[in-house]
């Protein structure tokens, strides 16, 4: 028989679905049990049962839900090395187009897309690119949009940045100001920001360059063949698809359809 907890679960994402238009129902059941028992813990609510009443109810209690639903975990430059494989393998590449799109899709609050605009600015591509960063998280676009960090982190940031390959310092591509770090407006400008939910919307535009990593570990096996079916519909031919570390088109059914580009990071070649 299947326990009361996980039943009361299922109905608490088939409730947000219906009332809130936010389908979680594709997602891997266990991440989905462990966001929503955290959310619990930290609410104080007795039951998912009490949780699914003030969801539907409440929409200031949805977007605290909602904010622990989503995955926001990140870092500029994170794993550097997958950045430097992109400055030195990928990128060269891209050199003799007059112009290339570049795609991060699950973009959370933005400073993977602000490591690529360095990175390109730094490889004297930035003012041929046009960079496409989407979630369907609002308030983590609106941070991404606003690109204001705190200075804390830039220490992490800069240590990132260097083991990259980045030819200047970090500093060199923010204001500080009072305990925030605020991007260069050269590099916010090249980005449009915009709300795009993998799953449920449809092919964003035709890239040369697709990044999404550890996104699809978070989702069924059938959610993410539907996520691959719209890279490899919104890439040229010869684009690239970057995934996170853990993921991997084994198995999937685009698994024939790419060449595996860097084995360790997970970049793939449209055939």
């Amino acid at each position: 028989m299947e326990d009361p907890q996980d039943i009361e679960i299922q109905l608490l994402i088939e409730a947000v679905y219906h009332r809130w238009g936010y389908d979680f129902r594709a997602y891997s059941k266990a991440h989905i049990k462990r966001r929503v028992l955290h959310h619990l813990s930290k609410s104080g609510l007795e039951s998912v049962s009490h949780l699914q009443h003030q969801v539907l109810y409440n929409k200031n209690s949805f977007f605290e839900f909602f904010q622990d639903l989503s995955i926001n975990t990140t870092e500029m430059f994170r794993d550097p090395l997958f950045f430097l494989s992109l400055r030195e393998k990928v990128l060269p590449l891209l050199k003799d187009q007059a112009g290339f799109k570049i795609w991060h899709a699950g973009c959370a609050s933005g400073e993977e897309v602000y490591s690529m605009a360095i990175m390109l600015l730094e490889e004297g591509l930035l003012d041929r690119c046009q960079i496409y960063a989407t979630d369907f998280n609002p308030v983590t676009l609106k941070k991404a949009r606003e690109a204001i960090y705190s200075l804390s982190e830039m220490k992490v940031n800069s240590s990132n940045y260097l083991k990259s390959g980045g030819k200047a310092t970090l500093s060199d591509y923010y204001h500080a100001r009072y305990n925030s770090a605020i991007m260069e407006k050269s590099l916010r400008d090249r980005i449009v920001f915009a709300e795009h939910n993998l799953v449920t919307d449809d092919v964003f535009g035709e890239m040369e360059l697709v990044i999404c990593r550890n996104t699809l570990i978070y989702f069924t096996k059938e959610l993410q063949n539907r996520v691959l079916r719209l890279f490899y519909n919104s890439l040229g031919e010869g684009g690239f698809l970057c995934l996170g570390s853990k993921e991997s088109l084994a198995f999937s059914d685009y698994q024939n359809v790419f060449d595996l580009f860097i084995s360790k990071w997970k970049i793939y070649r449209r055939k």
